[in-house]
């Protein structure tokens, strides 16, 4: 497993092997000049023991000052050359999740949650950054810094630089056990911070019911629970905080005055210079912060290879609706003729199909009705017309072509679905309706907006078409709302229009017009799913559907005269509607 980290660190880092590279040999300069700046000190307090000139100080220390430039100047660039490439990959990566994102199927994101697909999106793909940024570039400086810097320190003086590190560990395994629960404290503020968040924007989506039913002090209330776990978890994290820098600051501090004490002895008898004492303290000092930092570097690495697992299992996920590997190309243009044979549709996890053998034709320019008792299949039939459930081979062709045959883009351009709960996204009116055609012009939109029976609304709206219907258009009224996801598709020309129970928030009369309206375009193939049986009953022909079955067919006309589902159905519709009537 350890191997197969190591190669996928290697996969993301190949692009930009070159930046790399070039990082990783600033990274080698840095660590010369540092070990050499130390060595040039001890030569110059050695060589100024038998007196000196003001000027020989001044050009000694104007030398020293040179190297300390360019050291921290290469510094500087080695740490924008290897952080950048974090970065790098960072907005990669971003681009690749949200394009594989797209390609799966919608029941992916509804099984998976989307809140992991977010999570996976975002806090890990920044863990990944940090490992491909910051944990590179410190554990290679790390490594660099006591490569280069420990042969320098025992050429000085052996003993001493053994004394010196000696604490060394104990500083690593301190960073190790309070860096470990720092994390788990950060991870655990961000969480109550996420869940602070989710609760405002859920209840200022909800502003109104809580007013309707008077919960604000409720809401108050949660808030405050909230708010004060939120702050419980940032005082936890800052206690560890302070208590792990002054730990670190205390072991450095006992590790240099151990070096002071000792070397003063070795001064004392002759065996060690000032010079060389000066540089042992320039050394150790060096690797305190490589040291401190090599503990939260090492959970750094760890956590950016669980997160790089979680991505790379994402990104590998082959989505179960694909492109046919050799693509048929449908008829052009498309009539609108669809057909079933013998339709079959199971969703993972049931124990029973949910379309059984479904088998009837719907010819070009036909208005058709799917009607059915609740839970028998009906929008299960629309979603299969595009393929956003799979279906087999063989069981479902549009236009005489059989729909897994068909590309992906060329069905979908073919059929536009109008689902009951239409979504629409923060943005104009104008660019939710032409969300299908983004390039429509204005008196396109105007005249889809029409035919939705939505024209009259957009006119007393202040801004017209150019309004924000707010997220999910909750500034919109139910209607309008699926008034507006209707004229999306009718600006479409899409040769086959699925309404899935699309005007079951318009009042009859007004969804009587949108149909009259429709019914005009004798070029488009409409698929109605309704539960309301009066619409139905202007269609040319419609479809009973009970159990995942197709048990009747025919004209309104002729399905009320026989026994059966629709007639049972239809019979308790209109009592309904007399006893509405009655109250």
């Amino acid at each position: 497993m350890a191997a197969f980290r190591l190669d996928l660190i290697g996969r993301y880092l190949r692009p930009h092997r070159r930046t790399v590279l070039l990082g990783a040999v600033a990274l080698v300069i840095v660590n010369v000049l540092s070990v050499t700046i130390p060595l040039e000190v001890r030569r110059i307090i050695d060589e100024l023991q038998d007196g000196f000139a003001v000027g020989d100080v001044l050009r000694q220390a104007g030398w020293i000052v040179l190297l300390a430039s360019v050291m921290g100047a290469v510094r500087l660039i080695s740490r924008q050359l290897v952080f950048g490439v974090g970065r790098q990959v960072e907005v990669e990566l971003r681009q690749k999740l949200f394009d594989q994102m797209l390609l799966q199927e919608p029941g992916w994101v509804q099984t998976t949650g989307s809140g992991e697909v977010i999570s996976r999106a975002t806090s890990d793909v920044e863990n990944v950054r940090r490992l491909l940024g910051f944990a590179v570039l410190s554990l290679t400086n790390t490594a660099l810094a006591y490569a280069f810097t420990l042969p320098a320190m025992l050429a000085i003086d052996p003993g001493l630089t053994v004394a010196a590190i000696a604490l060394y560990p104990l500083m690593l395994g301190s960073v190790r056990l309070f860096g470990g629960r720092m994390m788990r404290q950060q991870r655990r503020q961000q969480e109550e911070l996420a869940g602070l968040s989710d609760l405002i924007q859920e209840d200022l989506s909800g502003i109104a019911a809580i007013k309707i039913y008077g919960q604000e002090p409720q809401e108050q209330a949660a808030f405050q629970e909230r708010n004060r776990h939120y702050r419980d978890a940032a005082i936890r994290l800052a206690r560890t905080r302070s208590t792990l820098f002054p730990l670190l600051e205390g072991i450095s501090s006992i590790s240099l005055l151990l070096l002071l004490a000792l070397g003063s002895g070795q001064l004392e008898k002759g065996t060690l210079s000032i010079g060389g004492l000066v540089a042992l303290i320039l050394y150790v000092e060096r690797l305190v912060f490589p040291t401190a930092l090599l503990g939260f570097t090492l959970n750094t690495f760890q956590t950016g290879q669980v997160s790089l697992e979680r991505v790379e299992e994402l990104l590998t996920r082959r989505p179960r609706i694909q492109n046919p590997a050799d693509p048929q190309t449908p008829p052009q243009p498309g009539q609108g003729r669809i057909e079933a044979r013998n339709l079959h549709i199971r969703y993972d996890g049931s124990d029973r199909d949910t379309l059984c053998g479904l088998s009837f034709v719907i010819e070009p320019g036909e208005l058709v009705a799917v009607v059915g008792p609740v839970g028998c299949g009906k929008t299960t039939l629309a979603r299969a017309l595009g393929r956003m459930v799979e279906v087999g081979s063989g069981a479902l062709y549009l236009d005489r072509c059989d729909v897994t045959a068909m590309r992906l883009d060329d069905l979908r351009r073919r059929i536009a679905l109008v689902p009951q709960e239409g979504y629409l996204f923060t943005s104009s009116l104008a660019d939710n309706l032409r969300y299908g055609e983004p390039d429509a012009s204005i008196e396109a939109v105007e005249a889809a907006a029409e035919q939705a029976r939505l024209l009259d609304d957009v006119k007393g709206f202040p801004d017209g078409f150019e309004t924000l219907v707010g997220e999910r258009g909750i500034t919109l009224s139910g209607g309008q709302r699926q008034r507006t996801a209707l004229g999306r598709a009718l600006l479409m020309t899409a040769p086959v229009l699925v309404l899935d129970d699309a005007l079951a928030s318009v009042d009859n009369n007004t969804a009587a017009a949108i149909l009259a309206s429709i019914r005009q375009q004798r070029q488009r193939t409409i698929l109605m799913i309704s539960h309301q049986l009066s619409a139905a009953a202007a269609c040319d022909r419609i479809l009973v559907i009970e159990e995942g079955r197709l048990v009747q067919q025919g004209h309104h006309s002729e399905l009320v005269e026989r026994e059966g589902t629709y007639r049972r159905l239809w019979e308790r519709e209109q009592a309904a509607e007399r006893l509405e009537a009655v109250a």
